[in-house]
């Protein structure tokens, strides 16, 4: 089996929500907390753009550049360099950030929110429709994290890592997310679930916050894969190359000890000999 591979230095303090698009060329992930987008050059090079605020997720746009959730709500990203277009705020409580987000099958972008201090039901999901309104669409959040759609488009799976588990959703296009059921419980001994990702196969990657890996579910919700990454705080993951064959993951120096674990905010890579689905751009 394949192992995980060290890809770049520790360039991210937080290192977040990587993302495959052929559109910008490869590889963008982020330093969340210092407000950076990197993007992974075809040498191997790291380049860094900041926005200057915490920035929580990316994905593209059909329009062309990108779609940012920023600290308290989502801006527009024309790709030519120009500051981002910031629309209306989705909350005013400075207590409160974005956390992490997708767009779903008809192109709406979703991020949920956390309290700094990690308070219990603090946060939210909230919903940027393709005519740029906001709403939120579920509450009582604590960390709100990963989310991803199977390869039909009609279950979705997201992570508030403060339950220490995977639920999983039906999804119709005028009704949103409902039927909010368990997928797999997670035990703290093997970490937090955090950032996930669902293979062309309809299984579900989990990365372990605190854990040291990766789990692959089937979507029966039994454990198919442990994947072991040389960091412990393992943040995100996303399939992309040419062939959607690879697996990027992000990782985190947060909170840990200064000298501690020297590689931890690296990127790293990892081939499953199993692909993965493009990404769902925004379509606003």
């Amino acid at each position: 089996m394949p192992q995980v591979e060290q890809l770049t230095e520790a360039v991210a303090y937080h290192g977040e929500g990587p993302v495959w698009s052929q559109s910008w060329g490869g590889l963008k992930w982020l330093d969340m907390l210092a407000g950076e987008i990197l993007s992974l050059l075809p040498s191997g090079a790291v380049e860094r753009r900041s926005i200057g605020e915490v920035v929580a997720a990316i994905r593209p746009r059909t329009a062309g550049g990108a779609v940012v959730a920023t600290q308290r709500g989502f801006a527009l990203d024309q790709g030519n360099g120009v500051p981002l277009e910031h629309l209306p705020d989705a909350f005013r409580d400075r207590g409160l950030r974005m956390n992490e987000g997708a767009c779903d099958p008809d192109g709406r972008f979703y991020c949920g929110s956390m309290a700094w201090d990690r308070a219990r039901g603090r946060g939210s999901l909230f919903q940027l429709d393709t005519d740029y309104k906001v709403r939120e669409v579920l509450g009582g959040v604590t960390i709100s994290n990963g989310l991803d759609w199977s390869p039909d488009g009609r279950v979705a799976y997201y992570v508030d890592s403060g339950n220490q588990q995977v639920d999983m959703f039906d999804y119709e296009r005028d009704r949103g997310l409902f039927h909010r059921r368990p997928f797999v419980r997670i035990s703290q001994d093997v970490g937090a679930p955090d950032g996930l990702t669902v293979d062309a196969e309809g299984c579900v990657w989990v990365a372990l916050w605190g854990g040291s890996a990766v789990h692959r579910y089937q979507p029966d919700g039994s454990l198919d894969r442990a994947v072991r990454v040389p960091a412990t705080q393992v943040t995100a993951l996303t399939f992309g190359g040419p062939h959607l064959d690879e697996v990027f993951i992000t990782t985190s120096r947060d909170g840990l000890l200064e000298g501690a674990e020297p590689n931890a905010g690296a990127l790293f890579h990892y081939l499953p000999q199993i692909t993965g689905q493009p990404v769902r751009p925004y379509r606003g």
